[in-house]
């Protein structure tokens, strides 16, 4: 049962000195989450509530199976910009309609998260690489913030995610800028952001809601000039099950498929961070997808749209100090208060403030000193980074996430088909062995004698690279080579097809009257070589233990001892 739901390791042996900061973070974060949630419905192009629905019944199924305690999950930026741009693609009128998809959209992703769940599929998240993620969500980022400009402004824009058709619009406006929002709006940013900068622990947003909602309650109460949220429904979530229409579904599945993926990376991102600062428990990956699903799927009968763990709410969490889950339940408690009784107080909330909220929020997710680092030493992580970023911002979002994945796998097959490798060359007397072009005056280079090291696996992918190293070096020293030392302490797994053609490799080389030699081969290799055709080519009497070992072998001044041969013919072997 501890396994199902994590909440039993740490609920009965909960301490009474623990509750003080739980309640503090659990008041915190829903003060963040209030109108945070609210604003991000507006992206997602739903009516604010849902963005309160969105931050009850997840949080609440998450404390009970998720690993992380102090992880905050509810509604967040870019997985609502996904929703807005996916249903948007599939061009979905009505109100009603829109919204019982992005709930179907919730139910989905749930399924997802908890089908790789129960299949162990944690490590899935590891295809999406930093430079991938960082690109992304910086395009994302801005296309966020590009979407409120409308309620930044107070021109009606049309809800667009790539940034061409987002000029396009405004170049095609009519309407002129309302200029009291626009101020009121770029007030507020300017305020949170120069609050953000004192001190984390001020709750800025709650802050300009409130103040901003006096004023237009005050001296703009006939609504003829700055839009408000205006009414919004009291009571907590009815009980529905999402429609299910297999046409829609199968539509669907890519975009929600998208969100399964960024929403887990977002959220296993965070609570590996917060589980390498906390002692005290150990984050399970394929635990968190199976409470990441659980929480969607049961949050999608409370009209719940996708969710996952928030960077800004779960940071606030951490910095008040919350010990355990219960501060997301009493935040939980909270929200279903507001729901239930304070929902007229949010009436004269403008919109433009909810618009500084998740500019200001977003703008923060661009990291600037990363693909400044990246530039500066990884150039071909820093294109993938960037390439991603044009793609999402120019293509679209959903597309620039899978690009980029794509661009990562290329990266890596590029990285495999021509992996580093050495000539190495022995130090003077010693039994040291080093790169020759990285110590040219230390090394002796030998006429007669070459040794490579090659510092990958050998598959198909690679084994044509690797004949042109064998050979060219050689034809380099035409008539001296005698012998040809592979170094393979590097090579952990040689295919099929690399072992077909290493065998081809080794016979012509013989054929030249060079002695081949294998040193250092470690468990999964050597067992490939003993219990494959190789070991007729090479033959036992040339396989080594050391570099060493080989040239005296080669030069004729010992033989392999007992002991060395054991060492470099041992394999898995039940005799």
């Amino acid at each position: 049962m501890k396994k199902i739901f994590p909440i039993l390791n740490w609920i009965l042996k909960y301490k009474p000195e623990y509750f003080k900061d739980d309640l503090l973070a659990g008041i915190t974060v829903a003060i963040l989450l209030i109108p945070q949630g609210m604003a991000y419905a507006l992206i997602a192009g739903l009516p604010p509530v849902y963005g309160l629905y969105a931050a009850l019944t997840p949080q609440i199924v998450y404390t009970i199976m998720g690993t992380s305690r102090q992880l905050s999950v509810g509604p967040v930026a870019i997985d609502s910009l996904l929703v807005a741009a996916g249903l948007g693609a599939l061009s979905i009128v009505g109100t009603g309609e829109y919204i019982q998809m992005a709930i179907l959209l919730s139910l989905m992703v749930g399924i997802i998260h908890l089908i790789l769940g129960i299949f162990k599929m944690g490590f899935f998240v590891s295809f999406l690489s930093k430079p991938v993620i960082s690109g992304f969500t910086s395009g994302a980022a801005l296309i966020i913030s590009l979407s409120q400009v409308k309620y930044l402004s107070g021109i009606p824009i049309a809800q667009n995610n790539k940034l061409q058709d987002f000029i396009f619009s405004i170049l095609k406006s009519e309407i002129p800028i309302h200029f009291t929002t626009l101020i009121l709006g770029l007030s507020c940013i300017f305020f949170l952001l120069f609050i953000k900068k004192l001190s984390e622990k001020i709750p800025s947003s709650l802050v300009v809601v409130f103040f901003s909602t006096l004023w237009v309650y005050y001296y703009d109460k006939n609504l003829e000039g700055v839009a408000i949220i205006g009414e919004i429904p009291q009571g907590l979530p009815s009980i529905k099950f999402p429609k299910l229409d297999w046409l829609v579904i199968k539509n669907l599945f890519p975009i929600a498929l998208t969100i399964s993926i960024v929403a887990f990376t977002e959220a296993i991102s965070i609570s590996k961070g917060l589980a390498e600062k906390n002692k005290l428990y150990k984050l399970n990956p394929n635990q968190e997808l199976l409470a990441l699903g659980s929480a969607n799927i049961i949050g999608s009968f409370f009209q719940s749209y996708p969710t996952t763990g928030g960077f800004s709410r779960t940071a606030v969490n951490s910095q008040a100090k919350a010990k355990t889950g219960v501060a997301s339940l009493i935040c939980a408690l909270l929200i279903a208060l507001t729901l239930s009784f304070f929902t007229d107080l949010f009436f004269y909330v403008p919109k433009t403030v909810l618009a500084a909220i998740i500019i200001s929020a977003v703008l923060r997710l661009i990291d600037i000193k990363y693909a400044i680092r990246l530039y500066k030493s990884r150039k071909d992580e820093f294109t993938v980074l960037v390439l991603t970023f044009i793609l999402t911002l120019f293509v679209g979002i959903i597309q620039g996430i899978f690009f980029g994945i794509i661009l990562t796998l290329l990266l890596l097959v590029y990285r495999a088909s021509k992996p580093h490798f050495a000539f190495l060359g022995r130090i003077g007397n010693t039994n040291y062995f080093q790169n020759i072009d990285r110590f040219p005056n230390e090394v002796v280079v030998r006429e007669d004698l070459i040794i490579l090291k090659f510092d990958a696996q050998l598959f198909f992918g690679n084994i044509d690279f690797f004949k042109k190293l064998v050979f060219n070096s050689i034809e380099k020293k035409p008539s001296k080579v005698k012998g040809f030392i592979i170094n393979a302490r590097a090579i952990n797994y040689i295919d099929s097809t690399a072992s077909e053609e290493l065998i081809i490799i080794i016979k012509k080389l013989q054929k030249k009257g060079i002695r081949v030699m294998v040193v250092g081969a470690i468990d999964p290799s050597r067992d490939i070589i003993i219990n494959s055709k190789l070991i007729k080519v090479i033959k036992k009497q040339n396989l080594f233990v050391t570099s060493g070992d080989a040239i005296d072998s080669f030069d004729g001044k010992a033989k392999n001892t007992a002991l060395q041969k054991k060492l470099s013919r041992q394999y898995n072997q039940k005799n």
